[in-house]
C-alpha cells in the first residue's frame, strides 16, 4: 500500500487571487525524478509555498523568476503577511519593487534609518506591527511619516539601540495617528515629557504595553495617567523620582507587570509598590545596585506577588506563578510553552517576562558590572539558554546575543571568562545554539553563530562545538547570502581554526573555499566579513596541508587583493598575517613563490609596513620576512623599496611591541642574505637600529637582530659600521647573557666575521660613499670579541669528552662531543657558498680562537639530520674543504677543541658523501 499525501492545488479566480483546494495523490505519482533529473515544477503547491515561507524575500524573488507557476505561488498573500528586511539593503527602490506584494503586509522588521525612510514606499496600509533596530539615526520626521501612513499600527518597537534623535514630538505623532496602538516600546530617548505621555493616554485607549527603556528623563506622574496599561517597563531609565512612582503607579488599575531593572530604585519604594498595588503581580528589579546593597531587602513582604531580583532564584520565583506545583526548577519556561492547558492572563505575563528578561540580561551582559559572576554561573547562563527556546523570535535573538556577550571580558583582546563559557556548555547550550544556527530565520542564524564564535575562544567549548557538528554548520552558514550570517559564521571558523585539531575538519567541510569566496563576494564595504574571513584563512594557512588548500581555492589572489585595496586596519592586519603564514611553507609547497609572483603583493606589503597601526606593520614585516626566503622574492622586495621601508620601521620601533621588533629585524635578516641587499641595508642606516634591537631583553628580538648583524658583518663596510656604532659590546653581551643558544651562536659568528682579518684588508680602501665612517681603533674591540668568542665555545666543551676523543678515533667518542656541542636550531640555518668558504678560510687563521670558532660553526652546519646539512656538505666538498679540515685536525699548535671539531666535520662530510652515493 502506498503512502498518501495531500496536495494543495492553486486555482486562480477572477480577481487573480490564488485559492487553495485539495485532492489526494500517491507519492509514486509525483514523478519528481525522471532519468536522474529532478523536476521541481511538479512539487505539490503547498510544499512549494512552505519552502518559500522559509526563505528571505530576496531568495523568494529569485526562485519565483524561474517559472510561471512558481511566480504565481510566490505571490501568495500568506507569504507576505510578515517581512524581515534587516538582512539586506532595503531602500526606496527595493520598497517600491516589493509594494505590489505587500498590500496585506501586517508585520515588518527593518534596520537603520535608510530602511525606516523606505517603509512608506511599501504602501502597506494594513501594517499592524513594526520592529526596528539600529535606530540611532532615525529622526522624528521619519517616524512621524511612518505612523501617519499606517494608522492601523498596533505595535511599535524600536531598540534595543538608543533612539537618540527621537523626541516627544514623535511620540505625540504616534498618539495622534495610531488610535489602535496596543504596544509601544522605545529605547534610549532623551526626554519623554508629560505632554507626549498625556497624548498617549488621551488618544490610545488600547495601549496596554509600554516600554521607555534607557531613557534620560521620563515624566513619572504622566505615566500614571495611562489607565489601560497592563505592562510597563522603565528599565535602565535614569533620573526617576521613585517617591512619585511609588505613590502614583500603584493606582494604575490594570497594571500587572512592572519592570524597573537597572535603575536606582530602593527597597522602600519596591516594598510600597508591592504592598499598595491591588493589580500588580510581577515586579522585575534585576541589577538594581541600591536595592541589592540594602541588607533589609530580604524582609520585603511580597504578599504573594513576584519580585525578580539578582538575590532571588528566578526560576523558583517564576514557578510560583503556576498553580501546578510540578512546574519548578530550570524547566519552568519550557514546561509553560509545552503546556496544553494555558491561562490567557498567565500567557500574557509569561510572554512579557520573556521579553523583559531577555532585554535586561542583554543590557547587563553589555555593561558587564562587577560582582555578577555568581549570578551568571548559577542562573544567568541557564536563563539565557531557556529564553533561546522562546517562541518569540526577538527574544531568541536577544538571548543568543546575550550569550555571545556575557562571556566576553575583554573585547579588544578577545578574551572570555572560561567558567561562564563552560557553564553554557555544561547546560547543553552548544547543541541549542547549533540548532538555532540551522534554523531558516537569518536573524537567529546570525546571533547563534555569533554566540558560537565567542564561546569557541575557549578550547573546551571549541572541542564541544566540533564534536556536535558545528564546523559543518558554520562552513555552510559562511556561504549565506546574508552578510551578517556569513560574517558571524566566518568569526566562528576564525576562532575554531586556532586549534590545530580543527583545521583539517574545517578544510574537509569546505570551509576554506567558503572563506575565500566570502572575500570575493563582499570585497568592498563589508570590513567585518573580510576581517573574519582573512583571520580564519590566516590560522588555516599556518597548517601545511591547509595552506595548499587556501592557495588552490584562490586564497593568494583574494588576500593580496585585500592587502592592496582595503583601507580598514583590521582587514589589512589579517590579510598580511595570512600571507605571512602562506609564505612560511617554502620547503613543502610553492605558496611562497606564488605570493611573491602575485601582482602587487610585495609592493602592498612594503606599503603596509608604513601603516600607522602597529598590528598591520608587524604582520606586513612578518610576511616580508617569510617571503625573503625565496631568492626572487628577496630581490623583488629590495627593488620595491623594501629595504628603505624596513630600515625605517626598525628605526622607529624602539618602543614597539616585541612582536613588531622581531619581525622588523627578521625581515632585514632575510633580505641581508643577499650581499647586495646587505650593503644597501648598511648604507640606509640599518646597522644602528639592529644593534639597539640586539640589546633587547626579549629573546626572540635579540636573536633575530643577531642573525641580521651576522649577515651584515660579512661585508667589510658593515663590519666597520657595527664597530663604530658600538655593536661589539652589544654582541658580546648577547654571548654572555642570552638564554638563546642561537642568539649566542650568531652573535659569536658576527664577531668572528668582523675580526677574521678581512675588515683589516679593506679598511684603507674606504670609498667616497662610505666616507662617513669614523676612524676607529680595532684592537680593543678585537680583544674583547675574541675573549668572549672563546668563552662562548667553551660553554659547549666537556673536558672529559675532549680528552677521550683525543686519544680515540672511535665514533662513540666523537658522538659524545657532538651531542654536547650541538645547537639544535642551528640546523635550520642555510649558508651560501661564500659564507661556507669564509669559515673554511678561517680554519687557516692565525688566531686559534677563530680556528676553533670556524670548526665549531661548520660542525653545526653539517650535523646529519640538519635541514640544510647536505647542502652545506656539498658546498664544502666542492670547495675542497676536506684538505683544510684534515690540516686543522692534525695541526700541532691548534687547540684541542679545534682539532676535535675538525675531525667531527670530516666525519660528517664522509657520512653525507656515503648517503649521497646510496
Amino acid at each position: 500500500m502506498s503512502r498518501r499525501v495531500r496536495r494543495k492545488v492553486a486555482n486562480k479566480g477572477k480577481d487573480g487571487v490564488v485559492s487553495l483546494s485539495c485532492h489526494e495523490t500517491g507519492v509514486e505519482d509525483l514523478g519528481t525524478e525522471r532519468n536522474g533529473v529532478v523536476d521541481w515544477t511538479i512539487l505539490p503547491d503547498d510544499t512549494v509555498i512552505h519552502l518559500f515561507s522559509r526563505l528571505n524575500y530576496r531568495d523568494r524573488a529569485s526562485l519565483s523568476s524561474t517559472c510561471r507557476a512558481w511566480r504565481v505561488l510566490a505571490a501568495s498573500q500568506c507569504l507576505w503577511s510578515s517581512l524581515d528586511v534587516r538582512a539586506h539593503k532595503f531602500d526606496t527602490t527595493m520598497a517600491t519593487s516589493l509594494a505590489p506584494r505587500c498590500m496585506n503586509l501586517q508585520k515588518l522588521k527593518f534596520r537603520g534609518a535608510e530602511s525606516a525612510d523606505a517603509v512608506i514606499h511599501l504602501q502597506a496600509k494594513n501594517l499592524c506591527e513594526i520592529n526596528g533596530d539600529y535606530c540611532r539615526k532615525i529622526t522624528d520626521a521619519s517616524l512621524s511619516v511612518i505612523v501617519a501612513r499606517h494608522e492601523a499600527l498596533e505595535s511599535i518597537q524600536l531598540g534595543p539601540d538608543f533612539c537618540e534623535r527621537i523626541t516627544g514630538d514623535a511620540i505625540k505623532a504616534i498618539a495622534f495617528c495610531c488610535p489602535k496602538l496596543k504596544k509601544l516600546r522605545l529605547s534610549g530617548i532623551k526626554d519623554v515629557f508629560a505632554d507626549a505621555i498625556n497624548a498617549l493616554a488621551k488618544h490610545c485607549p488600547n495601549l496596554i504595553d509600554i516600554g521607555f527603556l534607557d531613557c534620560l528623563n521620563v515624566d513619572e506622574a504622566a505615566l500614571g495617567n495611562i489607565l489601560p496599561v497592563r505592562f510597563l517597563s522603565v528599565a535602565g531609565s535614569s533620573n526617576m523620582n521613585w517617591s512619585v512612582v511609588s505613590h502614583l503607579w500603584h493606582k494604575l488599575p490594570k497594571l500587572i507587570g512592572l519592570d524597573v531593572s537597572r535603575t536606582d530604585i530602593g527597597s522602600t519604594d519596591v516594598s510600597r509598590l508591592l504592598f499598595s498595588s491591588q493589580s500588580l503581580k510581577v515586579l522585575c528589579a534585576l541589577n538594581c545596585p541600591v536595592l541589592e546593597e540594602d541588607t533589609s531587602v530580604s524582609t520585603i513582604k511580597t504578599k504573594g506577588k513576584l519580585l525578580l531580583s539578582l538575590f532571588s532564584d528566578i526560576f523558583i520565583e517564576l514557578s510560583s506563578l503556576f498553580a501546578d506545583t510540578t512546574k519548578k526548577g530550570r524547566n519552568v519556561l519550557l514546561d509553560w510553552r509545552c503546556s496544553k492547558k494555558k491561562d490567557k492572563n498567565l500567557n500574557e505575563i509569561m510572554t512579557w517576562l520573556e521579553w523583559i528578561l531577555s532585554h535586561t540580561l542583554l543590557r547587563t551582559a553589555e555593561s558587564n558590572p562587577q560582582g555578577l559572576d555568581d549570578f551568571w554561573l548559577k542562573q544567568g547562563a541557564a536563563l539565557l539558554l531557556s529564553l533561546m527556546q522562546s517562541s518569540q523570535e526577538d527574544v531568541q535573538e536577544r538571548a543568543a546575543t546575550g550569550l555571545a556577550t556575557f562571556v566576553v571580558i575583554d573585547d579588544e583582546n578577545a578574551s572570555i571568562d572560561c567558567r561562564r563559557a563552560e557553564a553554557v556548555m555544561l547546560d547543553g547550550g552548544i547543541r541549542l545554539l547549533l540548532n538555532l544556527a540551522k534554523c531558516w530565520r537569518e536573524g537567529l542564524q546570525s546571533e547563534a553563530a555569533k554566540a558560537i564564535a565567542n564561546l569557541s575562544v575557549n578550547a573546551n567549548v571549541a572541542k564541544a562545538v566540533a564534536e556536535e557538528g558545528g564546523i559543518n554548520i558554520l562552513a555552510l552558514l559562511a556561504r549565506s547570502m546574508n552578510r551578517m550570517v556569513a560574517e558571524e559564521a566566518a568569526g566562528g571558523l576564525w576562532n575554531l581554526s586556532v586549534g590545530e585539531e580543527h583545521k583539517a575538519a574545517i578544510a574537509e567541510a569546505g570551509g576554506v573555499k567558503a572563506l575565500v569566496d566570502l572575500i570575493f563576494k563582499w570585497s568592498s564595504g563589508c570590513d567585518g566579513v573580510l576581517e573574519r574571513a582573512a583571520g580564519a584563512l590566516a590560522n588555516l594557512a599556518a597548517d601545511d596541508k591547509c595552506s595548499t588548500e587556501v592557495a588552490i581555492a584562490g586564497g593568494v589572489h583574494a588576500l593580496v587583493m585585500l592587502a592592496c585595496s582595503c583601507k580598514f586596519e583590521g582587514v589589512q592586519e589579517q590579510a598580511a598575517r595570512a600571507l605571512a603564514n602562506l609564505a612560511a611553507h617554502g620547503d613543502s609547497n610553492s605558496n611562497n613563490a606564488a605570493v611573491g609572483q602575485e601582482a602587487g603583493a610585495l609592493e602592498a606589503l612594503v606599503q603596509l609596513t608604513r601603516s600607522p597601526h602597529e598590528g598591520v606593520r608587524q604582520e606586513a614585516a612578518g610576511a616580508l620576512w617569510n617571503l625573503s626566503f625565496d631568492d626572487r622574492n628577496r630581490e623583488a622586495i629590495a627593488a620595491g623599496g623594501g629595504i628603505e621601508a624596513l630600515v625605517t620601521l626598525a628605526q622607529s620601533c624602539s618602543n614597539a611591541s616585541p612582536g613588531l621588533q622581531e619581525r622588523a629585524a627578521g625581515a632585514l635578516w632575510g633580505l641581508s642574505v643577499s650581499e647586495a641587499n646587505s650593503i644597501a641595508i648598511g648604507q640606509e642606516g640599518g646597522v644602528a637600529p639592529l644593534i639597539a634591537l640586539a640589546r633587547s631583553d626579549a629573546e626572540d628580538v635579540h636573536e633575530t637582530a643577531a642573525g641580521a648583524l651576522w649577515n651584515l658583518a660579512f661585508n667589510h663596510s658593515n663590519a666597520l659600521r657595527i664597530v663604530e656604532e658600538g655593536g661589539v659590546p652589544a654582541l658580546v653581551h648577547l654571548c654572555l647573557t642570552s638564554e638563546s643558544k642561537m642568539a649566542c651562536f650568531m652573535a659569536a659568528l658576527a664577531l668572528a666575521y668582523m675580526f677574521d682579518g678581512r675588515t683589516d684588508e679593506f679598511t684603507p680602501m674606504v670609498t667616497s660613499s662610505e666616507s662617513s665612517l669614523k676612524s676607529v681603533s680595532m684592537d680593543g674591540p678585537r680583544r674583547l670579541a675574541l675573549k668572549h668568542i672563546e668563552a662562548f665555545i667553551l660553554r659547549f666543551s666537556d673536558a672529559q669528552a675532549f680528552a677521550a676523543a683525543a686519544v680515540s678515533s672511535a665514533p662513540a667518542a666523537l658522538a659524545q662531543v657532538t651531542e654536547k656541542a650541538r645547537i639544535q636550531e642551528a640546523g635550520h640555518l642555510r649558508c651560501s657558498g661564500a659564507e661556507i668558504g669564509r669559515f673554511v678560510s678561517m680554519l687557516r687563521n692565525s688566531s686559534s680562537i677563530l680556528k676553533t670558532c670556524a670548526a665549531f660553526a661548520l660542525l653545526q652546519f653539517t650535523i646529519p639530520g640538519g635541514r640544510h646539512a647536505v647542502h652545506h656538505a656539498s658546498l664544502m666538498q666542492g670547495a675542497g674543504a676536506a684538505r683544510v679540515l684534515r690540516s686543522a685536525a692534525a695541526a700541532a699548535n691548534a687547540p684541542i677543541e679545534a682539532k676535535i671539531f675538525a675531525r667531527i666535520v670530516l666525519r660528517n662530510l664522509e657520512h653525507h658523501q656515503v648517503e649521497h652515493s646510496i
